[in-house]
């Protein structure tokens, strides 16, 4: 019997940083459950509902996920909520609206987030956190999601929702909160507490934080490491000001303030690492990037 993915990530000690998923632009959808492994293609999802869907992941483009309540089914009515919103270091914001039943969806006109605009729908004033549960995509995602879930449900509320794939199935249990865009990963019940109550507070948990989703991998990585040198876990403490990529190298140079006082310089080395085993409980023989710090100084001062 093969070793679970996230069992064996974490005996490996894999890093975490600069392995959030991309995405800037979400489309959120309440569906109740169970979801097939492609939770668009699942049999109790309206078929024309799930074109639309997959569609508007690629035009928008949008990051499309199933969502649902821990631990009840919506029960007697056909009300659907949706929530859209965008990502990035500068604005980011989460919009609410409520479906009389899903098919509602065919008929809205989300272009606005194409350009990261609102749509003028309620606006989310505290954090949303999304716990990825799904365990036909990958059973880690269950096994060490729905803990989270259950745990976390108890602490926020209906800000909780579980969610279909996110990204990173070995990195399980898997957090997002949103609207910042900001991954965990390898949480268990109290681990995810303490990560909420920071958040909570616009602080981050370094040790389990995967990156932010609005930026490229190798600069994620680039900002944990200028967090972990200077102790910055404010949510805002630290600002990716430009970075510049050399394939031929694999090298990235990323600028990034700290408090808008000084600026430091990180030249992080992105590199394959094997992973004969596979990255997820199903994928075998794959390889996956790793980022390395090859140097990190203070350049100047703003003051």
């Amino acid at each position: 019997m093969r070793e679970p993915c996230a069992v064996r990530s974490r005996r490996e000690a894999e890093p975490l940083i600069g392995t959030a998923s991309r995405a800037r632009r979400w489309l959120l959808l309440e569906q109740p459950g169970p979801w097939a492994a492609d939770a668009l293609h699942s049999d109790r999802l309206d078929p024309e509902v799930a074109a639309r869907l997959r569609t508007l992941a690629a035009e928008i483009p949008a990051r499309v996920l199933l969502i649902r309540r821990t631990g009840r089914a919506r029960g007697g009515t056909r009300l659907r909520t949706l929530l859209v919103g965008f990502s990035s270091a500068t604005r980011s914001w989460l919009e609410r609206s409520t479906l009389r039943e899903v098919r509602d969806l065919l008929d809205l006109d989300l272009g606005s987030l194409t350009t990261g605009d609102t749509l003028g729908w309620a606006r989310c004033d505290r954090p949303v956190y999304l716990v990825c549960t799904n365990g036909r995509h990958d059973p880690c995602c269950a096994t060490f999601g729905r803990p989270v879930a259950e745990a976390l449900v108890e602490v926020v509320g209906e800000r909780l929702w579980e969610c279909s794939h996110v990204g990173g199935d070995r990195f399980a249990g898997n957090l997002v909160c949103l609207p910042d865009g900001l991954f965990y990963g390898r949480l268990d019940p109290d681990t995810a507490r303490t990560v909420v109550d920071a958040h909570e507070q616009g602080r981050l948990t370094l040790p389990f934080w995967r990156g932010r989703s609005s930026t490229k991998f190798a600069v994620q990585a680039a900002e944990a490491f200028v967090r972990e040198a200077t102790t910055a876990d404010g949510l805002a403490a630290v600002r990716v000001v430009s970075a510049r990529s050399d394939r031929g190298t694999g090298r990235t140079v990323v600028r990034a303030e700290l408090h808008a006082e000084h600026t430091y310089e990180a030249v992080v080395r992105t590199s394959e690492r094997d992973t004969p085993d596979g990255v997820t409980c199903a994928a075998t023989g794959r390889t996956c990037p790793t980022y390395t710090l090859e140097s990190l100084r203070r350049i100047e001062s703003s003051g």
